[in-house]
């Protein structure tokens, strides 16, 4: 896993403004179909929103355990809200430039 300086997680927190959220937590928490959806979400868009809809409380627990299990970065987290980045292993493939 890559380490991101300060201004590039602030670079990928302004990026993420604009997206909506393309995986949601509910009521079961934290499920092997909730790890497998963000991995194939991470793989076609390095960047993607996970939105809490219940474990509210527990968003910044979830959200390490989740970076963890897919190899991701935790860029963010706001509310009910997180983001993470995985930078694409293909180069052509690539939307941020880091």
């Amino acid at each position: 896993m890559i380490e991101i300086k300060s201004k590039e997680r602030a670079y990928l927190r302004s990026e993420a403004q604009t997206l909506d959220p393309v995986v949601y937590i509910g009521k079961n928490g934290l499920t092997d179909s909730v790890v497998k959806a963000l991995s194939d979400a991470l793989d076609s868009h390095e960047l993607v929103k996970v939105r809490f809809q219940a474990s509210k409380e527990e968003t910044r627990e979830i959200s390490e355990s989740l970076a963890g299990k897919t190899g991701a970065i935790l860029v963010a987290t706001t509310g009910f809200t997180a983001v993470f980045y995985k930078r694409n292993p293909d180069p052509a493939k690539r939307k941020y430039f880091l």
